[in-house]
């Protein structure tokens, strides 16, 4: 059990890593941090490089935080509020990927609530140097207050959104 925790932590922590990288400095073929701003933009979020960085240290940060299994569950957190509000504010209502969709967001939201409530395992710091915040309690209010933040995110760009709209039919 706890091999395959560090497995999955270490392959999924690599991927949000380079994710969120994408955005942020344009490595692995990303887009960078001005270019990734213009389509969070276009998505009614203002100010948009301000959740682009947001977001986007949320899933390199969070991702660094799952490979090491250090403080856990707050890496788990950062990544699967970054997922959340990637289906709400940028894929919905599409599921399947291939059409622009939340599937892929949504398999990474899944993983790592499930390994922010089942702990990191053996092979982590947290387990090594006992700094592991306390479950479920941790889990739950992060859930709860990362529900707050993305409610009001959605809200402002839905917003921001329907002001656009009433400003283009105006015209």
């Amino acid at each position: 059990m706890d091999l395959g925790l560090f497995i999955i932590r270490v392959v999924f922590g690599l991927l949000m890593i380079g994710h969120g990288t994408q955005k942020l400095f344009g490595w692995f073929g990303g887009y960078g941090l001005n270019g990734s701003s213009g389509f969070v933009a276009s998505r009614g979020f203002a100010p948009a490089k301000f959740w682009t960085a947001t977001g986007s240290l949320a899933e390199a940060v969070g991702g660094l935080l799952f490979i090491l299994g250090f403080l856990s569950p707050l890496g788990s957190i950062a990544i699967a509020s970054a997922m959340a509000t990637a289906i709400i504010g940028f894929h919905w209502p599409k599921f399947w990927a291939s059409e622009g969709g939340y599937e892929h967001a949504l398999v990474m939201l899944t993983a790592a609530v499930a390994v922010g409530m089942s702990g990191p395992g053996a092979y982590s710091l947290d387990a090594a140097y006992g700094t592991a915040l306390p479950q479920p309690v941790t889990m739950v209010i992060a859930a709860l207050a990362a529900l707050g933040f993305l409610v009001s995110v959605v809200g402002a760009a839905s917003r921001r959104r329907a002001a656009g709209t009433s400003e283009k039919a105006a015209a």
